[in-house]
């Protein structure tokens, strides 16, 4: 699998600490792009599966978040290291410039495979006009963070919502 990096704790690349792996190659080179490192489809360097999975054995890690570039250019290796992070109980997050709709509408059975697998999706180009500090876990306001599994589920476009940690904590109100 062609790599730029990995980070072991992330906390800004999804829900949780995440293990973060950033594909290398993308053609959407959006303006502004914060990781424009990762586009060079020749850059990065090579690294199996296997030894990007045991990354994925650090208990307090919540999940795997494949970034980039644009994991969908590598989607079977991608779709590999997914699996190995739900088989460890692990989520998986995937952030592609491409929206829903056309990953849907290309039928490719590569991207279609890793899209099932994915938990979350954060969707979209980033534009740098519609850029804010002030979202979680994505760039730009035309991003959405789309709930795959209920989505799939119920065949309409489904956001995922964050969890409120303090909830079961709560005193119900009478």
């Amino acid at each position: 699998m062609r790599i730029a990096n990995t980070i072991n704790d992330s906390i800004v690349d999804g829900h949780g600490m995440r293990y973060t792996v950033f594909t290398q190659g993308c053609k959407h080179n959006c303006p502004g792009c914060h990781n424009p490192g990762t586009h060079d489809l020749n850059g990065g360097h090579e690294e199996s599966v296997q030894e990007l999975a045991k990354g994925l054995f650090n208990p307090l890690i919540e999940g795997l978040t494949l970034s980039g570039g644009e994991p969908f250019l590598q989607p079977e290796e991608c779709l590999k290291l997914a699996k190995i992070a739900h088989d460890l109980g692990k989520n998986v997050w995937v952030y592609t410039g491409y929206r829903w709709e056309e990953l849907i509408q290309k039928h490719d059975p590569s991207e279609m495979a890793l899209l099932q697998e994915a938990d979350v999706l954060v969707d979209g180009p980033f534009i740098e006009k519609l850029k804010s500090y002030e979202l979680h876990f994505r760039g730009s306001k035309n991003q959405r963070l789309i709930d795959v599994q209920k989505t799939l589920l119920y065949g309409e476009l489904t956001l995922w919502k964050e969890e409120d940690p303090l909830a079961k904590f709560k005193v119900p109100e009478s």
